[in-house]
């Protein structure tokens, strides 16, 4: 069982302390004072940067966290929701294990998914324990600077698919809101805990089910956030069914199907994105015009499933790199909370 502050509750033995941090509350247990902030019971830090853009807004719960030898202090602020407005169209997004695409009937783009590079440092500090261990002495548990070194790569594996999610999201939610249009996923529910239900899942499975359960909280706090109406819709049979009139689909080729009762012909993902987006026209009640088959160039070298075969990074490509964490937590309640982060130095 786990506490507050990171504490492991051992069934009976003694606790294990994971990590350093301490919920504060505004007026209560911290104050922000001239460049200071005041912790109960005579602690005063000195802020040395934070992000101004919401210094406008009230101060919520707070988190201070020690990590790597620096003191963060992550404030909510209470932001009021914006009232969504009534959409034209549709952003469907369609996630695979390797690409998001989303768009409307017209635009499709695409973005390629952190989830093998993540992999790769998974991978690597799999094969440091590996290096430092045998049958009867575990050495990398031992030895600090080994297990930090681990633990710094698990971290940059999540730090990446979190970074992704967090632009992906945003990325998608901005160009709809641009368009005047809402955004509409899949809810991935079921897929999620069919992955978890694999014995001897590896490492890819794992992070697959981080980076799906990321990416679609992030598009939804991020839709939240911007005021745009958000619909999710049921998973099934959006890459086997005709958009166009609801007919089984059958194989024309590599990841393209073919209705054979309309002659539909498409790449599967873009069926996916359509039926994502018919199935979220009836949602919020827009009436949608009617399909047309693709001009636009289509995807092959998408996975042609999404339960976590090997994939191999097409040569030339340039995934961006995990950037500066931003520190985000929602609750949505009556308030949609948009933190920030202090750093701080002892006075």
């Amino acid at each position: 069982m786990q506490m507050p502050g990171g504490i492991i509750l051992r069934r009976g033995r003694k606790p294990r302390v994971r990590k350093l941090s301490m919920w504060l509350y505004p007026g209560q247990s911290y104050w922000i004072r001239d460049g200071y902030v005041e912790i109960a019971g005579g602690i005063k830090l000195r802020i040395i940067g934070w992000d101004r853009r919401y210094d406008q807004y009230e101060n919520g719960e707070a988190r201070l966290v020690y990590r790597d030898g620096k003191i963060m202090l992550w404030i909510s602020k209470k932001v009021p929701k914006l009232k969504p407005y009534k959409s034209r169209d549709t952003i469907a997004v369609d996630i695979n294990e390797r690409k998001i695409v989303y768009g409307d009937d017209e635009i499709n783009k695409e973005r390629d998914t952190e989830i093998g590079e993540a992999h790769r440092w998974k991978k690597l500090a799999e094969d440091l324990q590996k290096r430092y261990s045998s049958t009867k002495y575990l050495a990398w548990r031992r030895r600090k600077a080994i297990l930090n070194r681990i633990r710094s790569y698990h971290r940059k594996a999540r730090d990446i698919l979190e970074d992704w999610a967090r632009k992906t999201s945003l990325e998608i939610v901005r160009f709809a809101k641009k368009l005047g249009h809402a955004v509409a996923r899949e809810d991935l529910t079921g897929l999620i805990n069919s992955l978890r239900k694999i014995k001897n899942k590896d490492h890819r499975t794992k992070l697959i089910i981080m980076g799906y359960k990321r990416l679609g909280k992030w598009i939804d706090w991020q839709a939240e956030k911007h005021g745009v109406p958000l619909a999710i819709v049921n998973p099934n049979g959006t890459s086997s069914e005709c958009p166009k009139c609801d007919s089984k689909l059958e194989e024309n080729g590599y990841r393209r199907l073919k209705c054979p009762r309309c002659g539909f012909e498409a790449d599967r993902d873009i069926i996916g994105k359509l039926n994502i987006r018919k199935r979220a026209l009836k949602i919020l009640r827009i009436s949608g015009g009617s399909l047309t088959t693709p001009t636009a160039p289509q995807m092959t070298d998408v996975n042609p499933n999404r339960w976590g075969e090997p994939m191999n990074r097409p040569e030339g490509s340039s995934p961006f790199r995990a950037g500066r964490r931003s520190a985000v937590h929602s609750q949505f309640r009556k308030f949609s909370e948009d933190p920030f982060s202090l750093n701080l130095c002892g006075s």
